[in-house]
């Protein structure tokens, strides 16, 4: 009997004991790091990457991001100062800082000479980049539905977005064929013509992850840029 008790009195102390060095062992493993300025603002930026393409930007609010980041509101809002705010960050740190041209230039693709550009072939390098960020192009599509509203904070980007488009690319040293004349005189229908059958393709990909968005858009190529006339210069 005495050797029974002391056999349960030692399970007894070793499971105790084993609750608190497991509740220790737990409290150093959860232990918080502190994160850098830059690090928590990067977490919240792409916090509301990642719920602006899922819900829309009227579908989100400031608690919204913090929850996913899993700070408080006025932790957020330390970063980002307030909504609208936080939407002009995230789309133009986001989605407009990468596939340009000057990456383009520098990626050593056929036709990135950037002193005698392939317009086609920049449209190409746009379509492989955009195909690997399927978030941002959620992103691009849904704020561009969403800005039909006059009241949205995006309504006059997107409203302004050809002109702004053509005016951002004509800065650049495009060759054309010469029976075009000049990239100022004959190639701005061409510009919208492919940024409206881009923004098409990008939606069908979206709905249809299977499609292959390359693909789809070398076949679009053909036609805006025909050949023989274009063959020199894709």
């Amino acid at each position: 009997m005495m050797i029974r008790k002391m056999i349960t009195a030692s399970i007894s102390d070793n499971r105790r004991n084993g609750i608190r060095l497991g509740t220790m062992a737990e409290g150093t493993t959860s232990k918080r790091v502190r994160k850098s300025p830059e690090e928590r603002r990067a977490e919240v930026l792409d916090a509301a990457v990642q719920l602006i393409s899922e819900r829309g930007y009227n579908g989100i609010s400031i608690q919204d991001v913090a929850d996913r980041v899993g700070i408080s509101k006025q932790g957020v809002l330390r970063y980002v100062e307030n909504k609208d705010n936080m939407l002009a960050m995230v789309f133009n740190e986001y989605y407009a800082t990468t596939g340009t041209p000057e990456d383009f230039f520098s990626s050593g693709m056929p036709g990135s000479d950037s002193a005698a550009p392939h317009f086609p072939a920049y449209l190409r390098y746009l379509v492989r980049h955009n195909s690997r960020r399927r978030m941002m192009v959620q992103l691009f599509t849904v704020l561009s539905a969403e800005s039909l509203n006059p009241g949205h904070p995006l309504h006059d980007e997107f409203a302004e977005r050809m002109d702004s488009i053509w005016n951002h690319y004509s800065m650049y040293p495009w060759m054309v064929p010469p029976q075009l004349g000049s990239w100022e005189a004959g190639m701005r229908p061409v510009v919208r013509k492919s940024m409206e059958i881009m923004d098409g393709i990008q939606l069908w990909w979206l709905r249809e992850p299977e499609i292959d968005l390359y693909a789809e858009w070398a076949e679009m190529e053909n036609i805006l840029f025909p050949a023989p006339l274009w063959d020199a210069y894709r």
